[in-house]
């Protein structure tokens, strides 16, 4: 408790501010701040490579262009892009500085994410993280997603969580990465840890070797506001611009001794109280969507909710 009183709040009193609105000024502020330092920042502790020492084309290699350690990749009416890592891992952590294209990109999709679609498709397993495209007067969605054997099939289970951001993505590059871990999987953005999804059971959990991807692609059907907005291909080409590519991880040939990196400065592997507390302040100010909360969801089939 304030033995004396701070004179910005003195000063507010004697205006006669009431003192709902002084405290919701304040809260304000401080979510305008931005979040706290997570104390700890991974992305520094490993290495970039160029996107030919990790990578290759998938698909639309003319809609594909490498400029030294940049990459784009764009989407018109003929075709989008996608891209692969070179190798297929068992865990580690993966990501790239992104920046997005700004105005009118409704029902476009870029993505950085896990896959074994290839090897196993109909029940295959995935990690997720998609932008979804958005209209001029509305900020860009970061969707999360985790599926467990369950694309293809008719049976889709996603495990999405979604947020804004507290910056705006189409001006500069920020760093984003998925530390896939036998125990546990934690998306990061800036070294912010977003969002941690815990290996509670077999069932619930990836744990088959999967690849990394990167693509840009029309998801018209139900990118944004559930397909309410489509790509308008007036507004076309839609870009995507990606560098300081991260993949450290174990692949299938990697000795048993491997490991993935740690998540924080401890070598537990575990994150950190201070990671945690800007965890929460993320999913306090900036979570949209948790699947966990929809009451139109089967929560038989996401036992781990």
């Amino acid at each position: 408790m304030f033995t004396t009183m701070p004179s910005s709040l003195s000063s507010f009193l004697h205006m006669g501010v009431p003192i709902f609105y002084l405290v919701l000024s304040l809260i304000i502020c401080a979510s305008a701040q931005g979040p706290p330092s997570p104390g700890y920042y991974l992305s520094s502790k490993i290495s970039p490579i160029s996107f030919n020492q990790g990578f290759r084309n998938l698909w639309g290699p003319q809609h594909q262009r490498l400029d030294q350690s940049s990459l784009t990749i764009w989407l018109d009416s003929n075709s989008g892009s996608g891209f692969k890592s070179l190798h297929s891992y068992q865990s580690g952590y993966f990501g790239a500085a992104i920046k997005l294209q700004p105005g009118y990109t409704a029902g476009v999709i870029t993505s950085i994410y896990l896959s074994n679609n290839q090897d196993h498709p109909g029940n295959h397993d995935e990690i997720d993280i998609e932008f979804l495209g958005t209209t001029p007067d509305k900020p860009y969605v970061l969707q999360t997603n985790v599926y467990i054997r369950g694309s293809g099939d008719g049976n889709i289970i996603g495990r999405e969580m979604k947020f804004h951001l507290w910056f705006d993505p189409t001006q500069d590059f920020h760093n984003y990465a998925i530390l896939w871990k036998p125990s546990e999987i934690i998306f990061f953005v800036d070294d912010i840890p977003i969002r941690r999804y815990p290996r509670k059971s077999d069932a619930t959990y990836p744990s088959r070797p999967m690849y990394v991807y990167g693509s840009i692609w029309d998801a018209s059907s139900w990118a944004t506001e559930d397909g309410r907005y489509k790509a308008d291909y007036k507004y076309q080409p839609f870009i995507g611009r990606y560098k300081n590519f991260k993949l450290e991880g174990c692949t299938i040939e990697s000795p048993a001794s491997c490991h993935p990196p740690s998540a924080s400065s401890s070598g537990s592997g575990n994150l950190s109280p201070q990671q945690f507390s800007a965890m929460q302040w993320v999913q306090n100010n900036y979570l949209v969507y948790n699947y966990c909360h929809d009451p139109r969801r089967d929560h038989t089939l996401i036992p781990e909710c």
